[in-house]
């Protein structure tokens, strides 16, 4: 399982484990990582782990956030990153993968896709009818869930729902236009690290798109998104760090 190491000036501190699917950080009591310093807002930051994975961001906080660092608003944690906040430390050492992880394990990072023009995995097109978008469409949010606390307790890891259609995204445009990437883990990672992530969870219910890091959300049907998730439609064209692909169920 994964933790932090809270430290202040090489001088450790505490050891924490992530054995919550949300921690926050901050000044007040009321925060699972109290840090009573001034330098630290009420709430500061929180840390949100989703299966083998586990998300940073800052919660607007006076002073900001660094890792490593460069100032994020969200970031995923990878092994050995150091989280400052302001004189405090809290290094993220990564534990071991479970067993039937839903990320992909390549080039030792968990995401699926390290720079999404290049370096994920396809499939060959199963038919070179070329797939016609639908027009735009408004996205619809889904209300009721929260993007940082996805939920995902309907199915097993590495499990993905049956009760759904396979579906697939194709890339548009890039050196990998025309290639089709399928969507069979519970939840696949799409983006470039530092610059713009997103993922696509399979629930029961459906797909849904949630931003996870970067300045700029990525773009449904044209339309920039926001921190909700998003139920997918078949023939939605997804826009993420400039590469466009289309969202389709394979029936």
């Amino acid at each position: 399982m994964a933790k932090l190491i809270l430290s202040m000036d090489g001088l450790v501190l505490k050891e924490i484990v992530l054995d919550k699917k949300r921690l926050s950080i901050g000044r007040k009591p009321s925060n699972d990582i109290q840090i009573d310093n001034l330098a630290i807002s009420g709430e500061h930051a929180a840390i949100v782990t989703v299966l083998n994975d586990a998300f940073l961001e800052d919660l607007n906080s006076t002073n900001g956030t660094l890792v490593n660092g460069q100032p994020i608003k969200k970031h995923i944690l990878r092994n050995n990153d150091i989280v400052e906040l302001g004189k405090y430390r809290l290094k993220f050492m990564a534990g071991e993968p479970e067993p039937h992880s839903d990320f992909e394990q390549t080039g030792g990072t968990r995401l699926a896709m390290a720079k999404l023009a290049s370096e994920m995995e396809l499939v060959p097109i199963d038919s070179p009818r070329r797939r016609s978008s639908s027009a735009a469409r408004k996205p619809a949010a889904e209300k009721d869930v929260a993007p940082t606390d996805a939920a995902y307790t309907n199915s097993q890891p590495g499990v993905p729902p049956a009760s759904i259609p396979n579906a697939a995204v194709q890339l548009l445009n890039g050196p990998n236009a025309g290639k089709e990437l399928a969507l069979t883990k519970t939840l696949t990672t799409l983006g470039k690290p530092g610059q713009q992530v997103a993922v696509i969870a399979r629930r029961p219910n459906g797909y849904f798109l949630t931003h996870v890091e970067g300045k700029e959300f990525p773009l449904l049907n044209g339309q920039s998104l926001d921190a909700q998730a998003y139920h997918l439609g078949d023939h939605d064209i997804i826009e993420i760090a400039g590469i466009k692909m289309e969202f389709f169920l394979k029936v």
